[in-house]
């Protein structure tokens, strides 16, 4: 096989249709759209959603429940999975992220205090729930906020 005789596979490449170029091309005069009404005009049709006048779905369905824009999403990780760190080393987002116990670090990094802890480790995290900080600081570790 050789670069000029390589072919695309039959019938995977197709012409693209050229509307309205005169009578013998088969889609001239109305170019396919038809005679009249909306969709034969430029620019005609309908918005997404709507409905023919009916009241569109996206109004008919009551509103439900509040959304704060201002609310800090954590990435969590409780306590428990700290053991996977060897004693004295230092447990940040980007450590914990390589080892694969976060994935989207959102707004910050929680850690909660499911669990026990048995080894010295320096945490450093957004935030700590209370049992968290006294398992890591009984361990002999230290609960740094940054």
């Amino acid at each position: 096989m050789k670069l000029h005789n390589l072919q695309p596979a039959e019938g995977s490449r197709q012409t693209r249709k050229r509307v309205g170029r005169g009578a013998g091309s088969g889609l001239g005069k109305t170019a396919g759209r038809g005679t009249k009404g909306q969709w034969s005009r430029t620019g005609g049709g309908v918005r997404r959603g709507f409905e023919g006048g009916q009241m569109p779905l996206y109004r008919r369905l009551p509103k439900r429940g509040f959304h704060n824009k201002f609310k800090t999403y954590f990435a969590l990780v409780q306590v428990q999975d700290l053991e996977v760190f060897s004693v004295g080393s230092i447990v940040d987002l980007s450590s914990l992220q390589q080892v694969g116990l976060v994935n989207n670090p959102l707004d910050g990094l929680k850690i909660l205090g499911l669990g026990e802890l048995t080894k010295a480790l320096t945490v450093r995290a957004t935030a700590f729930s209370k049992s968290a900080a006294e398992k890591i600081t009984a361990a002999g570790g230290k609960a740094e906020v940054i």
